[in-house]
């Protein structure tokens, strides 16, 4: 096992297993100001690397690999440098950045063009026949939890154990995500993504609950046995989660232009209930409204971001 120092470091840590199995690649800090990721993939590889002396039976299959996002805005504390790193995963913009020298692009075209290269340079290393990736967020709103498939079943089906509700249809009101690029058609090996948001920015339970989530997806997709993995892993979520809806769907987002001024209402929290009409926040163009009865997610309260807030719906819960 590999580790980073105290400073952000591109590569938290790489864990191999004597087995086979699939190269689960683990994203923390997409977004600089989100520290619970790569604080989350730190504790893990400490976890890791002590188990197999506290439990001889302890058997890893594949390997684990923790990357930070976006290192100069994860130094700097900040979203992002210059624009948002996810939202450029786009084959457009990643055929740009690979056929571009370093030094020609911006901040976060930098740090795309790193990531592919540690990408592409563990999938040659490890010749993996399947590739799961794992994006480790969270929100600046409390108040809630949630898993994000995309249209892959496997990658609902993951998003489903991590006992967390699940948020259908959300690739559709946005572009340009690791959901967006990490997919099959992209790639020569069987490729399947998640995304996790765990909490508040600086909420301590956020690692905990990233901890519990990545440990989870680990048993999901075959990297350690179930009797490996102690329970409290999935009573940290099953609790956090037996009020939120299990699945949901989106039904309106809010994109903010440049010069906006977008402004959200106070005291918003992730799955609080709003109605049809409800005033939920104002910019330069006047009041904005809730198209329909539904529950919030990720209203903003911070000053970067495209997005203003997301309206979705419990839609049941059987897998489709």
């Amino acid at each position: 096992m590999e580790s980073g120092e105290s400073t952000p470091q591109r590569i938290i840590g790489r864990y191999t297993g004597k087995k086979d199995g699939p190269l689960l690649i683990v994203f923390g800090a997409m977004h600089g100001n989100e520290p619970a990721g790569v604080l989350a993939l730190e504790q893990m590889f400490d976890m890791l690397e002590k188990e197999p002396t506290n439990n001889p039976d302890f058997e890893f299959n594949g390997r684990l690999v923790g990357l930070t996002g976006n290192l100069k805005a994860r130094k700097k504390n900040v979203r992002f440098l210059k624009k948002d790193l996810n939202r450029q995963w786009t084959l457009e913009n990643v055929a740009k950045v690979k056929a571009s020298l370093l030094e020609a692009l911006d901040p976060e075209e930098q740090e795309m063009k790193e990531l592919l290269e540690v990408v592409e340079a563990e999938i040659h290393d490890f010749k993996p026949s399947k590739i799961v990736f794992l994006d480790l967020h969270t929100t600046t709103a409390f108040g809630g939890i949630f898993s994000i498939p995309n249209h892959d079943p496997e990658s609902l089906k993951i998003a489903l154990e991590l006992h967390a509700p699940v948020v259908k249809g959300l690739l559709k009101g946005i572009k340009g995500t690791t959901l967006h690029y990490f997919i099959n058609e992209n790639f020569k090996e069987e490729v399947v993504a998640v995304t996790f948001e765990s909490g508040q920015h600086n909420e301590e339970l956020s690692v905990k609950r990233a901890i519990a989530a990545l440990t989870n997806c680990m048993r999901t997709i075959g990297c350690v046995q179930k009797e490996h993995v102690e329970n409290r892993h999935d009573s940290i979520l099953i609790e956090y989660s037996k009020s939120l809806p299990k699945i949901t769907e989106l039904v309106m987002i809010h994109d903010i232009q440049p010069g906006d001024n977008f402004q959200m209402k106070a005291g918003y929290k992730n799955f609080q209930s709003v109605k049809k009409g409800e005033l939920l926040a104002s910019d330069k163009h006047g009041e904005i409204r809730a198209e329909s009865d539904g529950v919030i997610l990720m209203p903003l309260y911070q000053q970067q971001g495209d997005d203003g807030f997301f309206l979705v719906r419990e839609v049941g819960v059987a897998v489709s």
